[in-house]
């Protein structure tokens, strides 16, 4: 059963958080929806050689991941903070994926409080949430244990001790981990290119459809 423990705030907030949908997109998500599935295959080097630990590390192969993508109508709420351009570059590789996949995707912005926000997203009850935002990631780490049946798959940074619900996308260049961290000592905004950004949706994706998350999949 999902956790009621941040209903109250979203609801009170609702007004206030705007969700936009993406053309094409059902009314609702309250019909009968079947669970995602993967279509297509990873390759070669993907898949860690043994299972990992939490919060480990995998790296798979350069482009293991372009086979691989969700079944149509996978429910995509994502969720963003900030006007930094690197934000916006994912933001952009997030939208195209969708189109490029048939994900039906939806989108919360967070303000200067991203609880609501959160909140929101998670009352969305979709297959994944994607989080795009440096400021997003301390109240993530609040409120994702909480919320132990929401998959996350935070993109550019991670949460410092990810539950097994959270899954995070970084490179060389990427890597906030929450203000007590702050940005990692190889931090550089000009690595969000279009083209990593697009790296890091499908290797992420394709690594939670299959099976893995509560880890970092780093890619080039």
């Amino acid at each position: 059963m999902r956790s009621e423990s941040f209903r109250p705030v979203a609801a009170l907030a609702a007004a206030a958080v705007a969700v936009s949908l993406l053309a094409g997109c059902a009314p609702d998500w309250d019909g009968p929806h079947p669970a995602p599935t993967l279509v297509g295959a990873v390759g070669a080097g993907f898949m860690p050689a043994t299972p990992l630990a939490p919060a480990a590390t995998m790296a798979p192969s350069p482009g293991s991941w372009d086979g691989a993508q969700p079944s149509r109508g996978y429910r995509v709420v994502l969720l963003t903070m900030g006007d930094a351009a690197a934000t916006a570059t994912m933001i952009d590789a997030v939208h195209e994926w969708a189109r490029q996949v048939g994900a039906d995707l939806r989108d919360v912005r967070a303000d200067t409080d991203p609880i609501p926000a959160i909140s929101q997203a998670i009352d969305l009850a979709p297959d994944v949430i994607i989080s795009v935002g440096d400021g997003l990631v301390d109240p993530l780490a609040i409120v994702t244990a909480s919320h132990l049946d929401q998959t996350f798959l935070v993109l550019g940074g991670e949460l410092a001790e990810p539950t097994e619900n959270v899954l995070s996308v970084d490179w060389s260049g990427a890597g906030f981990r929450g203000e007590d961290l702050g940005q990692a000592a190889h931090h550089d905004p000009a690595t969000f290119t279009s083209e990593r950004c697009a790296r890091a949706v499908r290797a992420g994706v394709a690594a939670l459809l299959t099976g893995q998350n509560g880890v970092v999949v780093w890619i080039d």
